[in-house]
């Protein structure tokens, strides 16, 4: 038990360490190191989203035979649908933009770009949840190992994810304080979805391929729809691509090293 609840608190703990810098260095981050991190969360999500949810998803759903990719299409989409969903229901500002998305509000601009993070911390969440659901259950052919690998993937990705966003509140304005917290909540969804992901387990056991497919799904929204642009946005972006393949190859050496 104590080691799933370290695996439910990792990628927070990863966060939590990022935001944290705010108390140590000076100046803003520069948008080539903006574009690196970036690029290398991006890398980490979609290897994760390929060996540790999608590739497990088809291996649950091989007794269907020809059709053991239909879990993994269904729950594919189902995330792509539910965060795309989300796009529009939550206010929420990406980074190097003034125009918010989703309904109109009058939330401060720093409030909504925490919820912008908040939203892509949901499926990452989610993905904790359901692997270690997977691994509780004993029948997901989910090891403790393949658990461990996506909580540190996530957890070393966020790291850089907090610094971005408490380093850019701090610079706008914010206290060093209030720029921490914002960073600080903005991944403090990823436990919560974890451990509800979690209590459901054996309710969800039947439909874990999907569940897994689900959370690819989400992940990979997040990384086309706000984390390649932001690191190809500007000159220099081919230090987004080969941060991007740095998160992609550590992420893949973890999964398979640990699983």
């Amino acid at each position: 038990m104590e080691s799933i609840i370290w695996g439910v608190l990792i990628p927070f703990i990863g966060t939590t360490a990022g935001s944290a810098c705010v108390f140590f260095m000076r100046k803003e981050l520069s948008r080539l190191v903006q574009r690196s991190l970036t690029g290398f969360a991006a890398g980490v999500m979609v290897a994760a989203s390929i060996w540790s949810l999608l590739i497990p998803a088809m291996e649950q759903a091989a007794p269907m035979g020809q059709l053991a990719f239909l879990p993994s299409v269904i729950g594919f989409w189902g995330g792509i649908l539910f965060l795309l969903l989300l796009d529009h229901v939550i206010p929420h500002l990406h980074m190097y933009t003034d125009e918010a998305e989703g309904p109109k509000s009058s939330l401060a601009k720093t409030t909504m770009m925490v919820l912008a993070v908040t939203l892509h911390n949901i499926p990452e969440g989610m993905a904790v949840g359901v692997v270690y659901a997977g691994f509780l259950s004993g029948a997901a052919q989910i090891s403790a190992g393949d658990a461990l690998a996506l909580s540190l993937g996530i957890a070393i990705q966020n790291f850089p994810e907090g610094a971005i966003i408490s380093m850019p509140l701090h610079a706008q304005g914010s206290g060093k304080g209030k720029s921490f917290l914002g960073g600080f909540l903005s991944g403090a969804v990823e436990p919560i979805a974890a451990v509800l992901t979690i209590l459901l387990a054996e309710v969800l056991i039947p439909a874990m391929p999907y569940l897994l497919s689900f959370a690819a799904g989400a992940m990979m929204y997040v990384v086309v729809e706000e984390l390649i642009p932001e690191m190809s946005e500007g000159e220099h972006s081919n230090i987004g691509v080969l941060m991007f393949a740095a998160g992609f190859t550590l992420m893949m050496a973890l999964d398979v090293a640990l699983g």
